[in-house]
């Protein structure tokens, strides 16, 4: 028996309009095909026309009646599985894994599935495998990442200190002389480029061991480099030691960069040769700001290093001297052309001036 298309609140012209905007395509399929019932087309054309067969049209054209368009949509399937683990035994999944495991207790530096998996039959008496730890984790939006190295003597409370109070030490910063001017925020850091460098990771077929060439040699030289999120601007130089004499050769740099009539506050380390003194010499538009103690993690220069050393400087073997410089000035002039990356990666919600 052939069943009608009986609702008349909806012609052939606006179920189109419909399925224009309807974001599922089985809904825009069904749609379609009550547009061709309307228009007078036969069941089987409609219906082949729109990739279904006749009973299923029949089915859609009932629902349809019934619901409207509403009735297209998919219904979500009730019933299945029971989920492994309660709501409030994920609750302590996610617990244990932000809290990390206890080498005494776990007996295990870091959290693998199978030791989740134990600990899991341990506690809540929920017989698993590994994939399903892993699904679950998924859901609770974790992700097998790399961990950033902390310096243990790092402080956290005085580095949310740093944070919380960066306008007020950025005006201490800056000299009654320059009390009035524009300011530009800097960021200002050195890393060692050289034979004795690092891999990073590639892609490969999975269960392979992919080999990257390294070499055993010691020529290295010193990549200085500052930014300033703000402009998307920043100022390098390659030189063979880290030192103080190095150091003022790099603030002078600095000084050419920052705009003119303006005022840079340099945030930095503190690297012996980064500490004022009689030999360190600060150009009048320069002023520093320093890091709390063992606190790279707050330097987003650390990450321009991070970035280059990933995309540029690594997997690679320098024959000599000059190829580093070569190979560092290359890195470096590359990622000033592109000012919206200096941006992305250094710019911190928390780094502002007190007016900004």
């Amino acid at each position: 028996m052939t069943v009608q298309v009986t609702r008349r609140d909806h012609d052939a012209n606006s179920l189109r309009q419909h399925a224009a905007v309807a974001g599922d395509a089985c809904v825009v399929r069904r749609l379609l095909a009550l547009a061709l019932v309307l228009e007078g087309h036969g069941r089987a054309e409609a219906a082949k026309s729109c990739g279904m067969d006749r009973q299923t049209l029949r089915d859609w054209v009932i629902r349809y009646n019934e619901q409207g368009i509403a009735g297209l949509c998919n219904h979500p399937h009730g019933g299945g599985a029971a989920p492994k683990l309660l709501a409030e035994e994920q609750v302590q999944l996610a617990r244990w894994v932000r809290q990390g495991p206890d080498i005494a207790e776990d007996g295990v530096v870091r959290w693998r599935l199978r030791d989740l998996r134990d600990r899991i039959m341990a506690r809540f008496f929920a017989p698993m495998d590994e994939r399903s730890v892993g699904r679950i984790l998924k859901r609770l939006t974790f992700s097998h990442i790399s961990v950033r190295p902390r310096h243990p003597q790092a402080d956290a409370a005085a580095q949310e200190a740093h944070k919380a109070n960066f306008a007020d030490l950025v005006a201490a910063a800056i000299p009654p002389a320059a009390q009035g001017k524009s300011i530009e925020l800097w960021w200002q850091d050195e890393a060692r480029v050289g034979q004795q460098g690092s891999l990073t990771r590639i892609w490969a077929e999975r269960g392979s061991r992919p080999t990257a060439p390294r070499d055993q040699r010691y020529k290295s030289a010193y990549l200085f480099g500052a930014v300033c999120p703000a402009r998307g601007v920043g100022a390098g130089l390659v030189l063979p030691h880290a030192n103080v004499h190095a150091m003022n050769l790099h603030l002078r740099e600095i000084s050419t960069q920052v705009s003119q009539g303006a005022f840079a506050v340099l945030t930095l380390d503190g690297a012996g040769w980064h500490q004022l003194g009689d030999r360190l010499e600060v150009p009048d538009n320069i002023g520093l700001l320093h890091l709390p103690p063992y606190s790279p993690e707050l330097n987003p220069v650390e990450n321009i290093w991070e970035f280059l050393r990933h995309n540029d400087l690594s997997n690679r073997v320098y024959e000599t001297y000059e190829a580093i410089v070569d190979a560092c000035c290359v890195a470096w002039n590359k990622l000033i052309a592109a000012p919206h990356r200096i941006r992305s990666i250094a710019t911190r919600d928390w780094a502002k001036t007190v007016n900004a």
